[in-house]
Parts: C-alpha cells; structure tokens; sequence
C-alpha cells in the first residue's frame, strides 16, 4: 500500500488568526492605459437589445457581408484534413506568405521576400501590438495620428512607452509638426505610426506623402510603421498608395494590412506585416514566446481568397460607395456637415448645432443611442481631437441606412423642440 505524504502548514499556530484582506493588484501597465470611452454606448446598447429594441448599430467597423462563398469552402475542406490541426509556424505558411508578396508586387510594384520581409499575424491588431512591445520601452516615445485609432495608443502604452498625437487633417501639417517634434524633443521619438486612409477622420493621402516621411524618418533615425487597414476599400477611381512603395521604405518600416474589410474576414483574424526584415524579426521573436501561429485551415483559405476573390473585393468597394453615397446625401439632408471619403468604411460628421454648443459629443451619441435606437461612435474616443465629431460606420445596407437616417432626424426633431 502506497502511504500518503502529511503536509505540514509553513503558518505558524497563531498565523492564521492574523489575516490580512486580500488584495489583487495589477501591473502598472494597466493603469497607464487611457479611459475605455465607448463603455457607456456599449452598455446602453446591450441593455436596449436585451430589451428588443431593434437598434440599428452603426458605431463599430464589423462588416456585416459575409466571405465568398469557395473561401469558405476552402476553409471547410481544409479544416477535414487530418493534417490541418497541428500546431502551425508562428510566421505563417510560406505559401500564404507567398501570395502576399505577389499581391504586393502586381498591386503596388513592391518585390518582398516571403522569408523575410512577410509575416502573417493574428488579425493586424495583435501584430501591430506585439511589434510596439518588440520595439518599445520605457522612456521611449511614439508619435501617433491624432483622432487616434485605440490601439495605437493602447499598445504604445502596454510597451511602457510614451504616446505623442499630432493631428493628421491637413497633411503637409503633420508633416511639419513630426520635423518640428523631432528637432525639440530629447531623445528624438523612436517609432512614428501612420494610418491612412485614417481611422477614424477619413483623411487620405498621396504617393508623395509617404516619400516624405520616408526622408524624415532617415534625417531623425526614427522608425514607421504604416497601418494599412483600408488599402482594399476605396471609392471613385481613388486608390489608396502603400508606404512600401516610398524609395527606401523598407529600409525605416513596415506596414501592416487585414484582410478583415475587403474580404468580409474580420472574424478570422487575418492580417500580414511586410516591410523591413529586422522589424519583422523582432515581432517573430515576440510572437514565437506568445503563440503558435494561425489554425492552418484559415491559411489556406486566405491563399484563395488572395488568388480567386480580387473581382469581389473591388464589387465590395463599390457596394460600401453605394453606402456611402446613402449615409452622406442623408445626413447632409439634415444639415450635418462632413467630407464625403474617399476610402475606408466611415463617415466622419460633425455634431450639428444646436448640440454641438450644448453638449458633449458623448451624451450627443448617448442621446441617438437612447432616443433613436441608431447607435455611433463618439468622436471622443479617438482622443481630444475628436471632440465634435462622429464616426458612423458603413456596415448596415442601404434600406437600414436610410431608417437610420430617419431615425436619427426624429429624435433631433424632438430634442429640438425640448431645447427650445
């Protein structure tokens, strides 16, 4: 008979009567964090549909078009192969990696490495954060695109870094302000994040842009990573450029793209980081200690909806300009004030008056989330600049962007009236 060892408590007799409240504490990279803004709609929205309100939710990008259907076909029968299930490179199959690199160089003209200058992500967002935690530290300092997508501040802040925003609505500016920024701030910013078409402003740019931070990148020694979120979702003949094509891009960054919007694979969590080879190797590094690597079935999907799908994804630009041309007429309609994008899956609004002069942005889309069961996002959570603004995403059809719309003048119709 086997005996079983007696533990002996390491408390001393009288120990146990003598403790203390317990206490979870957490990092202090979690305090460093900026204030989560969308919490209040999301909880107000939850509670509304909970209720049965039939809320029309226009205040996150999620595409509500579904992939084509032989990528999903792909996915199926990949997923039945025995083989599919082991654990995969955290890098990517060299395969899917291979026809990033060709959709680079028939798009854009840029030759990559697939083993060395293309890496497949969880989703561009996972990829974006661990390469700020590759790259920065403690002291170190970012230079971020102000309204600010999240997670460009968030992860900059996980890494123990410092954010710096610059407003990006007129270009040639933002330009001006990185040299002005650089030239007065010891040490100089090690990391510039680009993202263009912007999210959440809409705002667009050049070939000639990127050139331009390509040579203030080199003059400073700062290094760019270029959020390309958007490349595949673009509206009257515009087409958006990539950083990579800049001379010498490569040689300061990298950039990152999804296939979450053009090809309705948001849930899969696709994404790729091309560019410079030791940036890329320094998010291999980090990757290779957090995971192992994508579900291969998804992989091979992504490889055919790369190779076969290019003809939907240019039907499904056209159907977010259909959208577009909808949400913009209607609201211009009411007499709100916007820019009419040229890329991406938003509209960026401002707050008409009265309300603009009589309340926050926050309790102005609080106000349609609760009166008028359209919900948005305020512009305030992108950061200060986006204080006056709305972000209202193009993801409902057209029959339900026009309800929208309808909804939205109603409730404006009767707190209208309430103010005056």
């Amino acid at each position: 008979m086997g005996q079983t060892a007696k533990v002996t408590s390491p408390l001393k007799k009288n120990d146990s009567d003598q403790e203390r409240p317990f206490e979870i504490r957490f990092a202090p990279r979690v305090y460093r964090l900026p204030p989560y803004l969308f919490g209040r709609i999301n909880g107000l929205l939850y509670q509304k549909r909970r209720a049965g309100n039939d809320v029309i939710d226009l205040g996150m990008g999620n595409p509500s078009d579904p992939p084509q259907d032989l990528v999903i076909q792909k996915l199926a029968e990949a997923a039945a192969d025995r083989d599919s299930h082991g654990y995969s490179k955290s890098n990517g199959i060299l395969n899917l990696r291979r026809e990033v690199a060709s959709k680079y160089l028939k798009r854009y003209g840029v030759r990559l490495d697939p083993e060395s200058e293309v890496m497949v992500c969880l989703g561009s967002k996972e990829g974006f954060s661990h390469l700020c935690l590759a790259l920065m530290g403690a002291g170190d300092t970012a230079i971020v695109p102000a309204p600010y997508f999240p997670v460009h501040t968030y992860a900059i802040a996980l890494a123990a870094g410092n954010v710096l925003s610059l407003e990006v609505a007129d270009s040639e500016k933002f330009l001006s302000n990185i040299a002005y920024t650089c030239e007065h701030l010891y040490p100089v910013p090690k990391l510039l994040i680009i993202n263009y078409p912007h999210n959440p402003s809409t705002v667009t740019v050049e070939p000639e842009f990127f050139v331009e931070v390509v040579k203030l990148a080199r003059r400073y020694g700062f290094m760019v990573i270029s959020d390309f979120a958007y490349a595949d979702v673009a509206f009257d003949g515009y087409r958006p450029p990539s950083f990579l094509t800049a001379p010498g891009a490569r040689d300061v960054g990298v950039e990152f793209t999804t296939m979450s919007k053009g090809y309705n694979m948001a849930g899969w969590r696709v994404g790729f980081c091309c560019g410079n080879s030791e940036m890329i190797r320094a998010l291999g590094i980090i990757k290779g200690y957090f995971d192992y690597g994508m579900f291969q079935a998804i992989q091979v999907a992504a490889i055919v909806a790369l190779r076969h799908t290019e003809a939907a994804v240019e039907a499904q630009s056209a159907l977010y300009q259909r959208r577009r041309d909808v949400l913009v007429e209607g609201l211009r309609r009411l007499g709100w004030e916007m820019n009419k994008p040229k890329a991406g899956m938003f509209v960026w609004a401002k707050v008409p008056e009265p309300w603009a002069s009589s309340m926050s942005t926050m309790d102005f889309a609080m106000m349609l989330l609760d009166q008028g069961d359209v919900a948005v996002s305020p512009g305030s959570g992108f950061g200060e600049s986006g204080e006056g603004f709305l972000r209202l995403a193009l993801v409902e059809n057209e029959n339900r962007l026009r309800q929208a719309v309808r909804q939205i003048g109603r409730c404006l119709d009767r707190s209208g009236g309430e103010q005056g």
